[in-house]
């Protein structure tokens, strides 16, 4: 069924990766009766299948949906094991000893700036993305302080002002997952895993995130898993 998209509403870009995060703040856009434009962004990153998934959604909501290829970049931000195949992904909690190796140089800044461009080339007045506050501790581009400077910046850059809203920036994924499952919301439709697998590895820090919001809620995660050892 298509997607509540009001025609005479105002318009939001939605910064979609096809994750759990994005995928709950698109919804919540739709629900809001805005004209939702997803965008999503292929810079290399060796968990493409989240953009087969972010692509597969958007057909099904029949919203409009681009998938920008800005690879010719990624020799600029390949310094992280989500860009550098070569590299281990950390099969271990979210901590600082392992942050650096999944943190892409400047991404958020970079997918913000582009988003933003998107707003005012189509007379959007906002752009959505997902950081939440669980990430606040782990990268600096999901924190408030970096929401904050991007909304002046983009206020500054611009004719007219694009609002960058980031809806549950103050939440734990746990809490963003029981605002999805009040939605309604089927969660086999998101891809969290950063090994870049057929199946989610169950492994590395973002499905052990996931799984652990997952538990949080009481719920079973729809996904499968190659590895279990972590499932609740």
């Amino acid at each position: 069924m298509p997607a509540p998209n009001a025609s005479g509403s105002s318009a939001t870009v939605v910064i979609y990766s096809g994750g759990m995060d994005s995928f709950t703040v698109l919804h919540r856009a739709l629900r809001e009766g805005r004209r939702v434009h997803a965008l999503s962004f292929d810079y290399g990153q060796r968990h493409a299948r989240e953009l087969d998934t972010a692509r597969r959604v958007c057909q099904a909501l029949d919203i409009p949906h681009q998938i920008v290829d800005i690879r010719a970049i990624h020799g600029l931000i390949d310094n992280s094991a989500l860009t550098d195949a070569s590299r281990p992904v950390p099969e271990d909690d979210y901590a600082d000893d392992n942050l650096a190796a999944t943190a892409v140089p400047n991404r958020n800044m970079i997918l913000l700036s582009l988003a933003i461009a998107k707003a005012v080339n189509i007379g959007a007045d906002r752009v959505d993305y997902g950081a939440h506050g669980g990430d606040h501790v782990l990268y600096p581009d999901c924190r408030p302080e970096f929401v904050e400077a991007m909304r002046h910046a983009a206020h500054l850059a611009n004719l007219a002002p694009v609002e960058v809203h980031a809806p549950y920036l103050n939440r734990t994924k746990s809490e963003i997952l029981a605002k999805g499952l009040a939605m309604g919301l089927d969660y086999a439709d998101t891809w969290t895993c950063y090994a870049g697998g057929e199946l989610a590895c169950g492994r590395c820090a973002s499905c052990r995130e996931r799984l652990d919001a997952f538990a949080a809620n009481g719920v079973g995660d729809p996904l499968a898993y190659a590895s279990a050892s972590h499932r609740p």
